[in-house]
């Protein structure tokens, strides 16, 4: 784990408050957008639910690039990975329904949050971060009930407008608790 203090502990809080603003903001308009789109498939949603893994995607890339004493550089790669495979799955599977969908981003919501975890774990002694690990935790969880729900008739994309909202909360409240780390030094 890499230890972050002084100076270099408050640009990266700094740093990371802002990409977490900045994912709070597309992730409440991604899912008013995909919540109007409606409950299956259609040109609108695809584009959508293919556009929010390849904007963590670039959320990794700049995490990357902007914590640079405080990343644990290994889980942000999978990271990248899995939202890549997954920006992949989804427009190859779109076209056979919402149950498809909904197991791909299930599969995409166990590991990221995973990932997501260990990320937030060690970065703990940064600030700001038990957000972000119940966020990991609860995306975890999240994932295995859209995996459940694509084997029901209820089967609806809609409910990843909401997992995408609260999502967004938790960045949001990292942002605000991480506020007090780039103040400081």
């Amino acid at each position: 784990m890499t230890t972050v203090t002084g100076t270099n502990a408050s640009r990266t809080a700094a740093a990371l408050r802002n990409l977490y603003v900045v994912r709070f903001g597309f992730a409440l308009v991604w899912a008013a957008l995909l919540f109007l789109a409606g409950p299956v498939p259609g040109p609108a949603s695809v584009a959508l639910l293919v556009i929010y893994p390849l904007f963590d995607v670039a959320a990794a890339i700049t995490d990357l690039r902007v914590s640079r004493t405080a990343r644990p550089a290994a889980a942000l790669y999978v990271n990248l990975a899995l939202s890549l495979l997954t920006a992949i799955g989804l427009a190859t599977t779109a076209a056979s329904g919402a149950s498809a969908v909904l197991r791909v981003w299930g599969a995409w919501a166990i590991t990221a949050g995973i990932a997501q975890l260990v990320v937030a774990v060690s970065r703990r002694r940064l600030g700001g971060q038990w957000a972000m690990i119940l966020s990991g935790a609860i995306s975890a969880i999240a994932g295995t009930a859209f995996i459940l729900q694509a084997g029901t008739p209820a089967a609806s994309l809609t409910s990843l407008a909401g997992y995408a909202t609260i999502g967004g909360v938790f960045f949001l409240v990292s942002a605000l608790r991480l506020h007090r780390t780039a103040k400081s030094s």
